[in-house]
């Protein structure tokens, strides 16, 4: 098996924008220390860098791939009891905080997408560099594979599933030789996809935008791992285990992942009272403000430095008021 590479993207202004809320002294664990929950752990790298700047924050390490969770705990052993790693989707966030008996948490982090562990794993099936089975389940356990979506969706199906999630400009196309391949011989290895992109793409889209299978094989992962979705109910979830003071950080890299980032942070920094009204009556203050003027980029050195910064989208709010009984200060 290949070695998995990791470089974190926006480590430093990711650590700068979670440090406010973690250097507090009275922090959500029982003990007064601050509680981050990385909701999408994969190596670790994130949560490395809070434990070793931090010395006062014990990290929660979400992740549904079992390997990259096995490989991330070596990683981070050296910070002993400051580090615990969870086997869950991220959208199961409040019910892993109730388990460990907190009631709130002091900050949140996403990167979401699909990680270094499982593009730099060939026998994952995530990248389109090398022939491998195509399997692109985030947890290897369970589900269905991209093979099953290729060899069992309708032509309309694939046709949405390219063009909503790979925005695909020639999604039908493709869409109607993967039928048509398929029923010579049902897809099983990514690298007779990418013969079939290369022959339906025509030469010109081929020069232009990046790899001609990116798109494809990125719509094929979210819809394998049903990331619109998660993400969808995740969002809401986070926002409500954090305290008074507490923030979460976004890293996106879809536009319709951002979209969705984007709008649950607006639902809650948004005021409801009339814009003409002279002051903000107590109680009707929004239970959020934006950390971030709209989303951060990666600057040009480190996207030639780290290519996958490329399209990184960050974003952050933090909470300045509680919205229910059952969020602390």
């Amino acid at each position: 098996m290949a070695s998995p590479r990791h470089v974190p993207v926006l480590l430093d202004r990711v650590v700068s924008l979670l440090a406010p809320a973690l250097e507090r002294a009275d922090g959500a664990a029982p003990d007064g220390r601050t509680v981050l929950v990385d909701c999408t752990l994969g190596l670790g790298g994130h949560t490395e860098a809070v434990l070793e700047r931090l010395d006062r924050v014990r990290v929660v390490g979400i992740d549904r791939d079992p390997a990259a969770l096995d490989l991330a705990r070596a990683r981070l052993a050296p910070y002993g009891d400051r580090f615990v790693g969870v086997h869950a989707v991220y959208d199961e966030i409040a019910e892993v905080v109730e388990e460990l008996g907190l009631d709130h948490v002091d900050a949140v982090l996403f990167d979401l997408g699909v990680s270094s562990m499982q593009l730099d794993v060939r026998e994952r099936g995530f990248a389109y560099a090398e022939d491998a089975p195509l399997d692109m389940r985030m947890d290897g356990t369970t589900g269905p594979t991209a093979a099953d979506v290729l060899n069992t969706y309708s032509h309309g199906e694939l046709t949405r599933v390219l063009r909503d999630y790979g925005e695909e400009k020639f999604a039908k196309k493709i869409a109607a030789a993967v039928v048509r391949e398929r029923e010579k011989e049902p897809f099983s290895r990514s690298g007779r996809l990418v013969e079939l992109l290369y022959a339906e793409i025509p030469a010109p889209a081929r020069r232009t935008g990046g790899h001609p299978a990116k798109r494809t094989f990125q719509a094929l992962r979210m819809e394998v791992n049903d990331e619109l979705a998660v993400l969808r109910r995740a969002m809401p979830a986070a926002l409500g285990v954090v305290g008074v003071g507490g923030r979460v950080v976004v890293e996106s890299y879809h536009s319709l992942e951002d979209r969705l980032v984007k709008q649950a942070f607006t639902a809650v920094t948004r005021s409801e009272v009339p814009p003409d009204l002279p002051f903000v009556p107590a109680g009707s203050e929004p239970p959020f403000r934006q950390v971030t003027r709209g989303a951060e980029k990666a600057d040009a050195d480190e996207t030639a430095q780290n290519p996958r910064a490329a399209s990184v989208r960050l974003r952050a709010v933090e909470r300045v008021h509680p919205s229910s009984p059952g969020v602390v200060s």
